[in-house]
């Protein structure tokens, strides 16, 4: 790693001990190792910062920061990008996996493409075993060079995580931090891809793990993620019908801010429009990792020969 790292990786955390050890091995076993991983612990309660400062002694890209409360899941993603000094960025998460060239092929693909703004990769949901239950085909138009065609393609295609894709830190500045309504992460994406096209590395490099504790599982009512988000939600100024309206608007707000023609913020104002209408469709907005499981048998893939840990005698 340079003085001044390329990358940076933000890692925000809440009692994450169960996978977050496994998780930390995947992105140290990473070829491209000019990065920084900035881990910030929202104050746990479990074994998560004993993992995190060993892991920290270990490795001198690692830097530790414990905050002293919880403040909710947005507001320490937010936190823990301000921490970071790298002119690319990507969140992590502490349960996810990462094959070794993830972040290589992610940053290949931002150096080749100097009009691409976001790199990620295909990716498979897997569960606590780390078995494929969901293997993914991204089907999104992120990357047209059509602003409004990518904000249409995010309004209405399902699935996607390109929060998690490997981004330029200088766009991220320029957008609305992340928010803490429901589904907030869709309309900090979409106003994201309002600056410029994505790119989709056609390699299977990610693996977004899906397991009973995970945030969306255990809060599973919009009341209840949005708190998890932020714990000022929980407040009787903060029901459930302001919080879907607040995902409306975060949507309009976004084509506002973003550096648009007049015609192209006109269409984006014609697709959002669309796709309010839409809503009342039974399903509408389904997440990949929320559709009933796969059997593994049929889309057999090896994990662990993707992802190589220190552990295995890799680094």
């Amino acid at each position: 790693m340079t003085a001044q790292p390329r990358l940076s990786i933000g890692l925000p955390v809440y009692n994450g001990e169960e996978y977050l050890a496994e998780s930390l091995e995947a992105l140290l076993g990473q070829t491209y190792e000019d990065f920084e991983l900035v881990i910030s612990d929202n104050a746990s309660t479990d074994g998560t910062e004993d993992i995190c400062r060993r892991y920290a002694k270990q490795d001198p890209r690692i830097r530790y920061i414990r905050l002293p409360r919880n403040i909710g899941a947005a507001p320490n993603h937010n936190h823990v990008f301000t921490e970071c000094r790298g002119e690319l960025f990507k969140w992590a998460s502490h349960d996810d996996l990462y094959a070794r060239d993830l972040l290589k092929r992610c940053v290949e693909a931002l150096d080749e493409r100097p009009d691409v703004i976001l790199a990620h990769s295909d990716q498979a949901v897997i569960d606590g075993d780390g078995k494929v239950t969901v293997p993914y085909a991204y089907t999104l138009a992120t990357g047209s060079p059509h602003a409004p065609e990518r904000f249409r393609s995010l309004l209405f295609e399902p699935g996607g995580d390109d929060f998690y894709g490997v981004m330029r830190a200088d766009v991220l500045r320029r957008v609305k931090p992340h928010d803490s309504y429901h589904h907030a992460d869709r309309t900090f994406v979409a106003e994201i891809t309002l600056h410029g096209p994505f790119h989709q590395v056609p390699e299977l490099l990610y693996f977004r793990r899906d397991h009973p504790t995970r945030a969306e599982r255990a809060n599973p009512s919009k009341r209840a993620r949005c708190v998890n988000l932020d714990p000022r939600r929980a407040g009787p100024l903060h029901p459930t019908p302001r919080l879907l309206a607040e995902y409306v608007w975060g949507f309009v707000s976004a084509v506002r801010r973003a550096p648009l023609s007049a015609a192209d913020r006109r269409a984006c104002y014609r697709h959002l429009a669309a796709w309010a209408t839409s809503r009342v469709r039974p399903g509408a907005g389904e997440r990949v990792e929320d559709r009933a499981p796969v059997d593994p048998a049929e889309h057999a893939v090896s994990v662990d020969a993707l992802v190589a840990g220190r552990e295995r005698g890799d680094a």
